[in-house]
Parts: structure tokens; C-alpha cells; sequence
């Protein structure tokens, strides 16, 4: 398998450290609002990465932060006049809400920030002892200039970056780089939000307070899977100052690598811009799911883009991405009429054979997942020709839905399309509706089809009779 590593900017063979097991980090959300689609499109790809390790036959552990304190959220939970842990539980259970409706697996080992505490602590105080750190009037502040290595993944040059200027937000930009917060001493605005280093056998230098954004990962990944472990991944965005960040704190407290790939996702731009609230094209996967979208139409838009590409996002793309979902549920419903029995098609086996193989060859060319995809609407396009000559028997069909299973453990759209049964009453008004075409009462026929289509179906005729799906 081939993977794109951020930290040498090179596609590598991947070799993990232990053979046949890989442990996987992935950026999770910070849970103070909903997930935008920017953030789905991260967490599709992580999700696709997982599968492809699993579908190659890796044994994986794979841990994903919950970040449920830093400015974001202690800021939002102040505004809604919720404790800390309450607001971050509704936006956490929203976030893996989310994920099941994009049939985004789970990680195997959520970590959330505030149970993880005393391990950041122990992480700070080690960098303290070496020197790496130091105090200030606000917090512990990680000394940049005391790590060489710092900007191997952002490539950034050290001598451009600002000695001794101090960075206390949690995200900022290139420009304003600097030593960055460790633990920020806490602050009346912080409310009732803060630890005390003592209860964890800390020294007199960290007064009561928080940890800082960077840290969190670092502790975390850390306790879960060791150091140094196979692979780190995120959103491009998180490349400068996180992950950098996460990198200089580690290896300067452990002396030794922090994570042997770095893989990140492309950015998501909508209509060609960056998406914004104030340029109101910022959107979740609620709002999608409001207009109307099968969520499933998202994750197919995103899977047919590298995921290191730039993605731009258009409700163009996304209609005529849900028209090839609909597409996909017709060739389902066409397989699930045939009814010949005889012995299966040699023309047929060998489609199979080659997109198979095809198949796994784009999953390990550093998860070609839109060239997969392009091999089965091929595929898919070849299997209708024979539909059309009536060549295909029942066992053709086992065959073919056992080849798309066996891709769906990556791809994960198809079993979401297989072909629901029309309830009563929608299959009434399609019966209606033919019997309407039959007569060549048109007018009657389209009232039907509208009625029909208002209650969320989708009518396509075909030579078989019509074909029902849900949109």
C-alpha cells in the first residue's frame, strides 16, 4: 500500500512499525457547534483510510480526540449558559450522530481532552524539566527556538518565525507564529472551567488553569498508542500550527519521532470560495439533509475527489451526484428482477474478475477511491448491456452483489441505495399512474408522478414497468 506522507511530501510504501498492525490518529472535532461540511469531508476520508487498512487485512487501532475544552468551547458554553460538559455532550452526541448518517465508522478509542488531564500535565512538566518550556505571566509556553526540527511538516523555516513572541489563542495563523500555549493560567473569564496541577503531583510552576489546544493530541495520542506510531491524520488546515505543534512538544520530550506519516485531507471550497458564515456559503450536513439530500449524495461528491485534492463544493455537483445515486438504485432494482435460472455468464465473470482487481490495485495506490469508483460505474454500465439482452441469470446476480458488498467495506454507499420497498400507498399511486399511462391520460399520469415525488419518491420508467426509489 501507498500513502502520500506529509511529512517527507512524497508518496511511500507504507510499512508499519509492528507487521500487520497499524495505530491510526485522527484529528476529531472540537464539539462546541455542528460539524461543517469542510470537517465531513476530513472525517469521510479518515473513514475510507480506516476501511482500506481493515479491507487489506492490517489489524488497526484507531484513536480520535473529542476536544472538549479550549477557547471554542469554554466561549460557547458561557454564551449558551451551559456548564462545560453539558454543551460539549449535545454537540458530542451530534457530531456521532453525523458520522452514522454518512455511515462513518467509529473509532475504537474516543479521548476525550478533560479525562485526559493528568497526562498533558506529566507531558508539560517533562518539557519543563528539559528546558523546552518556560513560565510566564499567563501559562507555560512552548521556547520554539529550542527545537531545531521545528516547521518539517509545514516546511516552514524557523529563522522566518518570531523568537520569543507568544501565541495564547489556540488557532492562529501562519503570520503570527510563535511559542505556543502549553497550560494557560486561569482567568476570571474561565469561569469555572480549570484544574489544579497539584491534585497530580505537579510542581509550583503550573498554577490552576487549562491546558492548551496542542497538547491535548499530543498526551493522548501518546497514552493510546505509544510513540512513535504509524499513522497521524487531519484536515490540511490543521498541518500549521497543530500538527506542527504536536510534533515539536512530543519529540522534545521523548527524543524520539512522534508519528511516521502524516496523511491530511484537502480543504473544501464552496462556489470557488472559502467557506464563511459572513459570505453565507458555510453549511453542515444538517442543512444538506434539510434541502432535501440523501446524505449518502455528500459522500459520494466527496469520494469522487482525491482526498488530497481541493474539493469545490456546488449544489450542481451535489444534484447530479444524487442523480447517480438514483441511477445506482435502478441497476439494483433491474439485478432484483431477474428470475432465470441457469449456469452463470462467462462474459460476466470476467467483468468481475478485472474490477476486482482493479479495485484493489487504485485502494493501494494511496486510496485512488475516484478511479474505483469510475472502474464501477464502468462496470455497472457493461452489466446493463447484458440486462438489456436478458443474459444475466440469478446466480450472475449473487455474484455481482457479492463483489459489491465486498467493495461497499470501503466505498460504504451502496448498501444505503439497495432498493427500498415502496410503502402501500406509494405503490397504489404508481399503480394508478401506469394504468393512467395505459389509457394515455398524460395529464393524470404527471399529477400522479408529482403526487408521488412530493412524498419523497422517485419515479423512473423503464422496460421492466416503473421503478420507485426513495430520494
Amino acid at each position: 500500500m501507498f500513502l502520500t506522507n506529509t511529512l517527507t511530501g512524497k508518496k511511500e510504501i507504507f510499512k508499519p512499525l509492528k507487521a500487520g498492525k497499524v495505530g491510526l490518529y485522527s484529528c476529531g472535532p472540537t464539539v462546541y457547534n455542528y460539524a461543517h461540511i469542510g470537517n465531513m469531508r476530513t472525517y469521510i476520508f479518515n473513514d475510507i483510510l480506516r476501511k482500506s487498512l481493515l479491507y487489506l487485512g492490517f489489524k488497526l487501532t484507531q484513536v480520535m480526540n473529542l476536544t472538549d475544552v479550549d477557547d471554542k468551547t469554554i466561549k460557547g458554553s458561557q454564551k449558551a449558559n451551559l456548564g462545560l460538559v453539558e454543551y460539549t455532550s449535545y454537540y458530542t452526541t451530534a457530531f456521532r450522530e453525523d458520522l452514522a448518517t454518512l455511515n462513518i465508522e467509529e473509532p475504537d478509542i474516543w479521548a476525550k481532552a478533560t479525562e485526559h488531564v493528568p497526562e498533558m500535565i506529566a507531558l508539560i512538566s517533562a518539557l519543563l524539566k528539559k528546558g523546552v518550556a518556560y513560565k510566564s505571566e499567563d501559562g507555560i509556553y512552548f521556547d520554539i527556538s529550542k527545537f531545531p526540527k521545528y516547521g518539517q511538516l509545514s516546511k516552514q523555516k524557523l529563522s522566518d518565525l518570531k523568537h520569543g513572541a507568544r501565541v495564547a489563542a489556540d488557532t492562529y495563523e501562519k503570520e503570527t507564529a510563535g511559542d505556543f500555549a502549553l497550560w494557560k493560567f486561569w482567568k476570571e473569564e474561565d469561569g469555572e472551567v480549570f484544574w489544579d496541577p497539584k491534585d497530580f503531583g505537579a510542581g509550583a510552576e503550573l498554577k490552576k488553569g487549562r491546558p492548551g489546544w496542542h497538547i491535548e493530541c499530543s498526551a493522548m495520542s501518546t497514552k493510546y498508542l505509544g510513540q512513535p506510531f504509524d499513522i497521524h491524520t487531519g484536515g490540511e488546515d490543521l498541518i500549521f500550527p497543530h500538527h506542527e505543534n504536536e510534533i515539536a512538544q512530543s519529540e522534545a520530550a521523548y527524543e524520539k519521532p512522534f508519528a511516521k506519516y502524516f496523511v491530511h485531507a484537502g480543504m473544501i471550497m464552496v462556489d470557488g470560495k472559502k467557506m464563511s458564515k459572513s459570505l453565507g456559503n458555510y453549511y453542515t450536513l444538517r442543512d444538506l439533509i434539510q434541502k432535501g439530500y440523501d446524505p449518502m449524495a455528500f459522500r459520494l461528491l466527496c469520494l469522487m475527489s482525491h482526498y488530497r485534492s481541493p474539493l469545490n463544493f456546488t449544489f450542481k455537483e451535489l444534484d447530479a451526484t444524487a442523480e447517480t445515486l438514483r441511477s445506482i438504485k435502478d441497476f439494483m432494482w433491474r439485478l432484483d428482477q431477474v428470475s432465470a435460472e441457469r449456469d452463470a455468464n462467462p462474459a460476466l465473470e470476467k467483468l468481475l474478475e478485472k474490477a476486482s482487481e482493479d479495485f484493489k490495485t487504485y485502494i493501494e495506490d494511496d486510496l485512488q477511491i475516484p478511479k474505483a469508483l469510475a472502474s464501477i460505474f464502468t462496470l455497472i454500465g457493461e452489466i446493463n448491456k447484458l440486462l438489456d439482452k436478458s443474459e444475466l441469470a440469478t446466480t450472475d446476480v449473487e455474484n455481482i452483489y457479492s463483489a459489491i458488498w465486498d467493495w461497499d467495506k470501503i466505498i460504504g454507499i451502496f448498501g444505503r441505495l439497495k432498493q427500498e420497498t415502496p410503502p402501500k400507498e406509494i405503490a397504489e399511486l404508481v399503480e394508478k399512474r401506469e394504468k393512467a399511462r395505459a389509457k394515455k391520460d398524460f395529464k393524470q399520469a404527471d399529477d400522479l408522478r408529482q403526487q408521488i415525488e412530493k412524498q419523497g419518491w422517485h419515479i423512473k420508467d423503464t422496460p421492466f414497468g416503473p421503478s420507485a426509489t426513495k430520494y
